[in-house]
This record gives C-alpha cells, structure tokens and sequence, in this order.
C-alpha cells in the first residue's frame, strides 16, 4: 500500500470516526482535534502530527469536519509535499440525521447542537478541483453505512 493522507469531510456524528475504526484503524494513524479538546494551537498541532506520521512512513486519517476548501487546503498541500497520496471521504448526511445521532452521545462526545449548524452553514463538500486523487461519498443506510466512489468530472 502506498503512502496515504485521507481527509473525512462532515458534519459532526455523521460517522466519521465509526467510519474510520472499522475501515482504517489497522492500516492508518488517527489524527483528530477532538483528541485534544484543551490544547491551543490545534491546528498547528494537527499539521505537525500529520507531517511527522507521513515522513515516518505511515499513513494518516484527518477526522475533522474539514467543511470548507481553505481549510481542507493546507492538508493537501502536507500531502503532496510529502508524496502521499490524497483522498477524501465525505460524510453526506442532513443536519436533522446529525443532531439526532448527536443526542444519543453521552458524556463529551455529545456536543452542543449550535456546533452542527454551524458547520452545516459552512460545508461544502471536496471537489475535482481541490486536486485529491480519489473522492468518495459516505452515506449512512439501515444497513449500516454506503460508501461510493465519485468519479472525476
């Protein structure tokens, strides 16, 4: 398997850290600012900790919302510096779906439903023109959850 940064876009409890245990666990580091909930600088950290996983030689998944273009892009840019190949997961869900899977969290995994409407007011979903090498759509089904591949345009 070739070097790896993967990107998961969306909102908040739409699966995205599910997603990651069952798929990527075993074959990528897991790099998230919600391990860190009282550290300053989280982005900083979170772009040390990705550069330092990839030189090493491993792969890495960056679970965050990510909602937008400028804040997906300083990711790739770490990816192509660094000669991973870059790929993006985006978690396709409706803001009601996410606030109620919200309020079955316990504890500080359950976040104020403010959080979620924000990031819905901002998402916008990784595009061809974001320059990742692959895309994918995830979706969550009553099976579980779908995942499809977007093909270029």
């Amino acid at each position: 398997m070739s070097l790896e940064l993967v990107v998961f876009t969306g909102l908040q409890a739409s699966g995205k850290t599910t997603f990651y245990r069952k798929q990527f666990a075993a074959t990528h580091v897991h790099v998230s600012k919600d391990l860190w909930p009282n550290a300053r600088k989280k982005e900083e950290r979170q772009r040390r900790l990705i550069g330092e996983h990839l030189r090493a030689g491993r792969s890495v998944v960056v679970d965050n919302t990510n909602p937008t273009p400028v804040e997906r892009e300083p990711l790739l840019a770490i990816g192509r510096e660094l000669g991973a190949h870059v790929v993006s997961y985006a978690f396709v869900t409706t803001v009601e779906d996410a606030l109620r899977r919200n309020a079955t969290r316990e504890g500080s995994a359950r976040i104020e439903d403010v959080g979620i409407y924000s990031v819905a007011k901002r998402l916008v979903l990784p595009t061809e023109a974001e320059g990742f090498d692959r895309r994918f759509e995830v979706r969550l089904s009553d099976d579980g959850l779908v995942v499809t591949t977007v093909p270029p345009v």
